[in-house]
């Protein structure tokens, strides 16, 4: 345990470092400021003009389903002294704001998938299937990933620190992709609309929140990875069960131009933000969470109907691409292509 003793220290050491990585990584693509600060200030914008509808909606009323968290789905696997795990000071393998791979739940979780025993590649794929089978969704304040492993439910953010810290206790450079979500594109997929504040929000805004997915650099090349949407919320809605690999954005989310950015660690002011979100307006997320129980039930009865995920997911892929508009444009001399 004195290795493990050492992470306080080294995590306050490399704190400063990685908040200047984080701004230094963000894309220059003229992204509009921070999407959770600027939720934040939409939400204070909505209650100082519509204090009687805030104050109506930010409670359950009596006839409203309450949440009732389920059961972990998995066993831990216990710390033993000796386990393996990275404690190099490398950007995208060092401990960062709510993602700690020193942690000893994350240790001997990356350990029971393969770490240091199944090459990089595989061990992803074994992180990010574990995530995305076992993590169930609830909107709960940000806490670090051995937290959330011992819980077994988390938002984006939760689920998305979870994968980072498995991948960098195996010694496998992962990072955050973050984005602010089309609400309006997602509701029109069947993913929203059950909370009257949110939609409040996104009519004050015009997006809603950060979204997140990971990006594991496998054999020299960073790979994208959404293990946050379990195959059954992906059946729920029609779509494909997107493996590693595969972009959330264009299949499950849009993003606003714009807002994507790539960092080591969670941003300053992103979780304070939700944090603070969910602390003044406690009935979101119930109604949430309990409508995401709720998606996630009827996506099982359909991969059930459709004969197993793998069948599903060939239904929705066949779907998806007969969907998907095609353009003839040959001898077109109207139309100029050029490198």
């Amino acid at each position: 345990m004195a290795q493990l003793n050492e992470t306080k220290t080294q995590l306050n050491e490399t704190k400063t470092q990685v908040n200047e990585t984080g701004k230094n990584q963000s894309s220059s693509n003229g992204a509009r400021g921070p999407p959770m600060m600027m939720t934040a200030f939409a939400l204070t914008r909505f209650i100082l003009t519509h204090p009687v509808a805030f104050m109506g909606h930010r409670k359950m009323s009596a006839d409203e389903q309450r949440y009732v968290r389920p059961p972990r789905q998995y066993k831990l696997p216990s710390f033993r002294e000796g386990m393996k795990y990275s404690t190099s000071h490398e950007p995208y393998l060092r401990p960062t704001r709510h993602c700690n791979p020193r942690e000893p739940e994350v240790i001997a979780m990356a350990n029971e998938l393969g770490a240091y025993e199944l090459p990089d590649y595989e061990f992803a794929e074994a992180a990010y299937w574990f995530v995305k089978e076992n993590i169930q969704f609830e909107m709960c304040t940000f806490d670090s990933a051995g937290t959330t492993l011992t819980r077994g439910t988390g938002t984006c953010f939760h689920y998305i620190s979870l994968f980072n810290a498995l991948c960098r206790a195996a010694g496998v450079k992962a990072r955050y992709k973050l984005f602010a979500m089309n609400y309006d594109r997602y509701v029109g997929r069947g993913g929203g609309g059950v909370d009257p504040l949110w939609d409040a929000l996104y009519n004050s805004l015009g997006y809603l929140m950060s979204e997140a997915e990971a990006e594991v650099c496998l054999d020299g090349v960073w790979t994208v990875a959404h293990p946050a949407t379990s195959a059954e919320l992906q059946a729920a809605r029609g779509l494909p069960i997107t493996k590693l690999g595969e972009d959330s954005i264009g299949i499950f989310f849009d993003a606003v131009p714009g807002t994507i950015q790539q960092v080591e660690s969670i941003p300053l002011g992103v979780d304070w933000g939700m944090n603070l979100l969910l602390r003044i307006t406690p009935a979101t997320p119930e109604r949430v969470a309990v409508a995401y129980q709720r998606a996630a039930m009827y996506g099982r009865q359909v991969i059930a109907e459709a004969g197993g995920c793998d069948t599903y997911d060939n239904m929705a892929r066949e779907r998806l691409r007969l969907a998907s508009p095609t353009i003839a444009a040959k001898h077109d001399a109207a139309l100029v292509f050029e490198d």
